[in-house]
């Protein structure tokens, strides 16, 4: 059995960014601080509550083995660039998000979007989620191991406190470097990502982690968590049928592209995602 490695290191947000993706190749992630104001906490969470008060918990899927993953009493909310403002002009338009993407995708890849944005509440009495990568979505690169191209980050922003007896993100330290992604190791090897609201668990696509049980009666877990991936990669959601256009072109460029409303450059190729091998945004008049 692989040994697990220290506990996750806490930076605050001004930390560099070579130092923060230092520590996320060595640890598989890093927990940021602060990252988000109160302020920005309570009005990205009133501005969802009311969509998350009608939405059922449990898994909306045709597979009952991904239901079970999204778990019987976790509410997920889809489509948050529709749902709130915050969410799509303060937080995946941040500087520090977009930094630490730059670095990690350009060089290699030339681009990158928004693979998913899901709010994830976990209720009382949910049990702990299968351990996984998201690199899985993608499942050529689980053979390519640690040697293989990053695929993906995830950011997981707390919205209300991260205990790991209200089901904080559990995570085993140092397994974006073993040499066998088949292996997922065990729920003891798994430490809790404890933070307060605003903090941040940025984590690697390659490391083994998931959502903690939550043996509480009466608290819920939230979290809002966007991930990124290469442009030469399909994402989760499709936000050019999710997102009405007069919103897109309130937004600046960068998230435009993120969101799949412009054409992707990655490294190599001439364009994708165009129309007549031209721009998409021209021919969508943004």
């Amino acid at each position: 059995m692989t040994s697990v490695d220290s506990a996750l290191t806490r930076v605050g947000r001004s930390t560099g960014i070579t130092e923060i993706l230092t520590i996320v190749a060595r640890d598989g992630g890093v927990i940021l601080e602060g990252l988000l104001t109160p302020d920005q906490v309570a009005r990205f969470n009133a501005e969802i509550e009311p969509a998350l008060a009608t939405l059922d918990p449990g898994g909306k899927h045709q597979l009952e083995t991904v239901n079970e993953f999204h778990g019987a009493n976790t509410k997920r909310l889809t489509n948050l660039v529709t749902h709130s403002e915050v969410f799509r002009t303060e937080i995946i338009d941040h500087d520090l998000v977009h930094a630490l993407c730059d670095a990690t995708f350009l060089e290699e890849s030339g681009t990158y979007w928004m693979t998913t944005a899901q709010v994830i509440e976990i209720g009382p009495g949910n049990a702990r989620q299968r351990l996984h990568r998201d690199l899985g979505n993608w499942y050529p690169f689980v053979a390519m191991g640690p040697a293989g191209p990053e695929v993906t980050l995830n950011f997981l922003i707390a919205l209300t406190d991260f205990t790991e007896e209200n089901g904080a993100t559990r995570v085993i330290p140092g397994s974006n470097r073993w040499p066998d992604f088949t292996d997922y190791g065990t729920p003891e090897q798994t430490i809790p990502a404890e933070m307060k609201a605003g903090d941040v668990l940025l984590i690697s696509g390659k490391t083994v982690h998931s959502g903690g049980a939550n043996v509480t009666t009466d608290q819920y877990r939230r979290a809002v968590s966007f991930a990124f991936n290469p442009g030469f990669l399909t994402g989760e959601e499709a936000y050019p049928f999710l997102v009405d256009r007069k919103t897109v072109k309130t937004l600046p460029e960068r998230v435009q592209r993120l969101l799949g409303f412009r054409s992707q450059y990655p490294t190599g190729s001439p364009g994708l995602w165009q129309v007549d091998y031209h721009e998409l945004a021209d021919y969508l008049d943004l």
